[in-house]
């Protein structure tokens, strides 16, 4: 397996791993003291980007605006486990030969349209991407974790260059 994608599984690995490690109701529980968001808010915007990638990138157009923001992600833990092994699943298939594909990417920075329009990217791009915004959201979810006295796993929401210059492991945190 190519080590981006490597990287990619595992940083899906430790969103499972979390999931089956949540006490029950915490998936769905909502934090005030972050915005009313919940971990299973987290899990579905993360999930969403990944499944934009999925079913777009062989066409070379990915459109992160048009994500499916399904509520029974955000709602069910289970649910957000299927998805996430799919997605595991679906990763392996892009090869060495893909990374360095074109792809125009879609994604509304807030801006005049005409002027913040597509953007060129490379498969290889979007999938560091992807464990960029990953980790970012893994990092707050760990908040809300330690809101309610729930561990994480040490790399969880951290970043592989941080993990690094720590000289910790490389998972993606």
């Amino acid at each position: 397996m190519l080590q981006l994608v490597h990287d990619n599984v595992r940083c899906l690995c430790q969103g499972i791993d979390l999931i089956n490690s949540l006490p029950e109701g915490e998936y769905t529980r909502r934090h005030s003291e972050c915005f009313g968001s919940t971990i299973g808010g987290h899990m579905r915007h993360n999930l969403d980007h990944y499944e934009r990638f999925m079913q777009d990138w062989r066409s070379g157009r990915i459109d992160y605006d048009a994500r499916s923001r399904d509520p029974g992600v955000e709602s069910d833990p289970a649910l957000a486990l299927n998805r996430l092994l799919e997605i595991k699943a679906g990763l392996e298939a892009v090869g060495e030969s893909d990374l360095d594909a074109s792809v125009t990417v879609i994604m509304d920075s807030g801006g005049d349209p005409s002027v913040c329009g597509p953007s060129r990217s490379s498969v290889r791009r979007e999938l560091q991407f992807l464990i960029s915004h990953t980790v970012h959201h893994y990092a707050l979810i760990t908040v809300l974790c330690q809101l309610r006295g729930i561990e994480t796993a040490p790399d969880f929401g951290v970043a592989p260059s941080t993990l690094r210059y720590r000289g910790q492991s490389s998972c993606a945190r």
